[in-house]
């Protein structure tokens, strides 16, 4: 029965029910992120290197050997292309969860930093001469 309680309290806790809608959150920020680069960034970045796909883009070490339709021995690659579009989207993603908690982290300081109040100004020489002529007609 306890541990039942002690899972309850845990699962019921802030920072895991917010750690989980940011895992979620943060899968469908990827497939945005990997959507922008694939349908919106790669095709001019293709277009200017000669209609190159990212992703056929390797180094081959090794052909594969055929039989007729048949792969006899697999080829060897380097398929760095692929690697660029996962790099490109890494640092898509690097850049906009900067700038989020960027912006999350300036909302917190102005939230933290409240106004100081303004100090009394210094009475003026006219100021300080009226307060000894009202205190000097008091004492009369």
């Amino acid at each position: 029965m306890a541990l039942r309680q002690e899972l309850k309290e845990f699962m019921l806790r802030g920072n895991v029910i917010d750690m989980a809608v940011g895992i979620v959150i943060g899968g469908a920020f990827g497939k945005i992120v990997t959507s922008f680069v694939n349908d919106i960034l790669m095709p001019p970045l293709s277009m200017l290197l000669g209609n190159t796909n990212f992703t056929d883009l390797k180094f081959v070490f090794r052909e594969a050997v055929m039989s007729g339709e048949e792969v006899i021995t697999p080829a060897i690659s380097w398929n760095y292309g692929n690697f660029l579009q996962v790099v490109i989207d890494f640092l898509i993603i690097g850049v906009s969860i900067f700038f989020v908690i960027k912006g999350i982290n300036q909302l917190r300081r102005k939230k933290v930093e409240e106004p100081t109040p303004e100090p009394i100004p210094e009475p003026t020489k006219e100021e300080v001469l009226l307060t000894e002529i009202r205190d000097l007609l008091k004492k009369d």
